[in-house]
């Protein structure tokens, strides 16, 4: 149930201990914020069920304006590095798995979106924190593990690419509903790994092309950020098929778990809560 339900995340970082870059399948990384209290470093590393002397990277509040500082407000960076994370490396082609608790901001998909734009792939991601956050600055933590635990070095421009494209489908989620921006954004790069569009106006194309596909109404502000995010993208060295794998990938393992007995149970236990609610609001008019 811990893995189905998932936990939420940050973080940042300032290396703590060195690994090794030869990866293997079930090799695990840990960010740590480096404000937690030892009460909540405790009760995080409880969460993520790791032994204590798994490897960390703590996290410092100056990384997170460094790469979030651009698109987001100071005051919603805040000025504590809290959130926390665990990624564990699977087997290739395996995709990425995201979980997320306590997150209020960025869905669990808009991380897998962002994850495989900065390149990304195959492992297991596990983002927690105390208490409820927005989770915009899990995203980095979450690279500078991938990085350590692999060895890959992630370019600084694919970094913050990935960083302004998580905050803007968060920003576009507000509007027009996590789940339709979500699919958008998945949609924009299907075609522009298809299509390849060499300029701004052929990618705004898209974008206008995918949004009346979706029958999703955007601004005209809304539609100049995308293109201009995707802009930046095709300009980046990105492996346009990887993104697109490891993002069906995701949606593959979220369809298998809906139809096995547990996601079946789990789904079910919501709808008997959500059931229950109701029937104690309709009591309380007998």
């Amino acid at each position: 149930m811990r893995k189905l339900m998932g936990l939420l995340g940050v973080a940042v970082l300032s290396f703590g201990t060195a690994v090794s870059a030869d990866s293997t399948p079930g090799d695990t990384m840990v960010t740590l914020g480096e404000n937690l209290t030892p009460a909540q470093k405790e009760k995080v590393l409880e969460e993520m069920n790791v032994p204590a002397d798994v490897q960390t990277i703590t996290v410092s509040n100056a990384e997170e304006h460094k790469y979030l500082g651009e698109y987001i407000p100071k005051a919603q960076i805040g000025t504590k590095a809290i959130s926390s994370s665990k990624i564990t490396t699977t087997e290739s082609g395996s995709g990425l798995n995201v979980e997320t608790q306590n997150i209020s901001w960025v869905s669990k998909e808009m991380y897998t979106n962002a994850l495989s734009t900065a390149s990304v792939k195959d492992a297991d991601i596990f983002i927690t924190a105390p208490f409820e956050v927005s989770g915009t600055a899990a995203l980095t933590g979450i690279i500078k593990a991938y990085e350590t635990t692999t060895g890959e070095k992630i370019p600084e421009e694919q970094k913050q690419v990935a960083n302004e494209e998580m905050v803007t489908t968060a920003k576009l989620g507000e509007d027009i509903g996590q789940e339709d921006a979500t699919q958008l954004i998945e949609r924009i790069k299907e075609e522009v790994a298809a299509q390849n569009p060499q300029s701004l106006q052929e990618i705004k194309v898209i974008v206008n092309n995918i949004s009346n596909e979706l029958n999703i109404t955007l601004t005209d502000a809304q539609t100049d950020q995308l293109a201009g995010l995707f802009n930046k993208m095709k300009d980046l060295n990105i492996n346009w098929d990887q993104v697109n794998t490891q993002i069906d990938k995701a949606k593959e393992q979220w369809d298998s778990f809906k139809n096995s007995e547990e996601g079946q149970g789990f789904l079910q236990s919501i709808i008997d809560f959500l059931q229950s609610i109701v029937d104690s609001i309709a009591g309380l008019f007998k």
